[in-house]
């Protein structure tokens, strides 16, 4: 009976703890957003008993946000950024608009890095309080000069923050890259500095404890850095053993050498994204909804020069597409691609799959080209003549790399392109080939390729647009080269 005394005793504490574990459980809400589109992340906290939450780097499309706090019984009384982006247009003052939720946003960097429309500042050391959870502000620059990141604490579990919101300073595998100001916005001589800065923000950050959790603002397929990985989260331990950035704790010199060599061009949109995102803009709070064009309003937009772009598979464009349009293909990177090909100038109509409509507009409004003349769903119905695009197999590709009347064009990237390419056939990177058509020969048949023919598409339509038709285009890529075991040069 003794024996059985004390289980029961044992059992009643266990069962006490547990509910009170449960309890506070409950109360501590964090909830991770991704946007496959841009690899972009940002971030719901909240105390479930107060209800009150934060959202931390808000896409522009905010309902996603709503839905959550809704779904949680949750109110937006705060929102904040890690730093003023480059790659997407931020949604924290749509967010502010519909919630009246408070704007907390940087005040470090110095004059020239400021947000210039009303906002709380922030500063190394702030604090902000959402129920029982405290996020610290620490000034993280190197990435850009006003970059913070949020430590943040469960007060009712430790004094030592849990989590780290680092933005685009540490990325699990990675780090921010420091070139994007100079390469992206023209500040000249900006990299190294940045670099420097970055490399001191990294030595400060490693102080802190190792099991420390890091909560990034991208994952890989992002051009914020160049070793991004999928894993959504890890340790600062973690990084500190396997993320490269961390291995120079001692040679400065060696670690800007390290950041700045190799980073890829960055897509031609991000200076535009950097601008709009620290001045005052028209905001979108609603999803917008464009017209369906019927024959005569899409012949009008061709007879206009609006920019039809095809946003097809391959296979089904190069069965028939409208003469003068830009291909490209709907996919993971299709914001991306239509950020580094087409300028906000334009206004365009989509030629799309019937049920796209929605995913491309919310895809355009998160990097702010909101100039959709309408959308096509089946160009049968619009009894206009249709082009074939003029394809060869990977048999006729062979038989031509010796001809020298032939220009085959790889418009892959060029570290891919030294990393390994068909011997013969020269590299013009596929954003740099409308800016290069005084590099295609107009007396010679062309053959551009890429990777998988998804590229290869796109260069044959912008070739074709401006003016070069006796361009023929390889689908097959090296991805089949290389199955058929044909060899690649470095």
């Amino acid at each position: 009976m003794r024996n059985k005394g004390n289980i029961t005793a044992i059992t009643f504490l266990l069962a006490v703890f547990t509910q009170a574990n449960k309890s506070h459980a409950q109360g501590y809400f964090f909830e991770r957003v991704y946007d496959e589109s841009l690899a972009q992340v940002s971030y719901v906290i909240g105390d479930l008993n107060t209800g009150d939450a934060i959202v931390i780097d808000p896409r522009r499309d905010i309902d996603v946000y709503l839905k959550i706090a809704e779904t949680n019984h949750l109110k937006i009384t705060k929102i904040a950024e890690t730093h003023i982006h480059a790659d997407f247009l931020s949604g924290s003052r749509e967010l502010a608009a519909a919630t009246n939720a408070e704007l907390l946003l940087s005040d470090e960097g110095g004059p020239d890095w400021q947000y210039q429309f009303p906002h709380l500042g922030l500063r190394d050391g702030s604090l902000i309080t959402i129920g029982m959870v405290e996020l610290k502000v620490m000034h993280t620059p190197g990435h850009t000069p006003e970059s913070i990141t949020f430590l943040v604490r469960d007060t009712e579990i430790s004094t030592a923050p849990q989590r780290a919101i680092t933005g685009d300073f540490i990325l699990v595998g990675d780090v921010g890259r420091p070139d994007l100001l100079e390469k992206s916005a023209g500040h000249v001589g900006s990299q190294e500095i940045a670099a420097k800065q970055l490399y001191a923000s990294i030595q400060q950050f490693s102080k802190l404890p190792d099991d420390l959790e890091i909560w990034g603002g991208h994952g890989a397929g992002s051009f914020c850095g160049k070793n991004l990985s999928t894993i959504p989260h890890s340790t600062l331990k973690e990084e500190k053993q396997f993320n490269k950035a961390f291995q120079f704790k001692n040679d400065e010199s060696e670690f800007v050498t390290y950041i700045l060599d190799g980073q890829p061009a960055p897509p031609k949109y991000f200076a535009v994204m950097k601008q709009l995102n620290r001045v005052e803009r028209p905001l979108l709070i609603q999803i917008p909804i464009h017209p369906m064009l019927d024959q005569p309003a899409f012949q009008k937009s061709i007879d206009n020069n609006l920019l039809i772009i095809d946003t097809r598979s391959k296979e089904e464009v190069a069965e028939g597409h409208v003469s003068g349009s830009l291909h490209i293909e709907n996919g993971k990177s299709w914001s991306t691609w239509i950020g580094s090909l087409v300028g906000y100038e334009q206004q365009i109509v989509l030629v799309t799959d019937e049920g796209q409509t929605e995913e491309l507009t919310r895809k355009l409004m998160r990097i702010g080209m909101d100039n959709i003349y309408g959308f096509v769903t089946d160009l049968e119905k619009m009894n206009i003549e249709l082009e074939k695009s003029d394809l060869v197999n990977i048999e006729e590709l062979k038989r031509h790399l010796d001809n020298k009347d032939v220009q085959i064009i790889d418009v892959r990237t060029e570290g891919e392109y030294n990393a390994g390419h068909i011997k013969g056939v020269e590299n013009i990177v596929l954003t740099t080939l409308e800016e290069n058509v005084d590099r295609i020969r107009k007396d010679k048949p062309i053959i551009v390729h890429c990777q998988s023919g998804v590229r290869a598409a796109m260069a044959y339509s912008i070739l074709k647009r401006n003016g070069i038709q006796n361009v023929r285009v390889y689908q097959g890529g090296i991805n089949e080269w290389t199955e058929t075991e044909y060899q690649l040069v470095q």
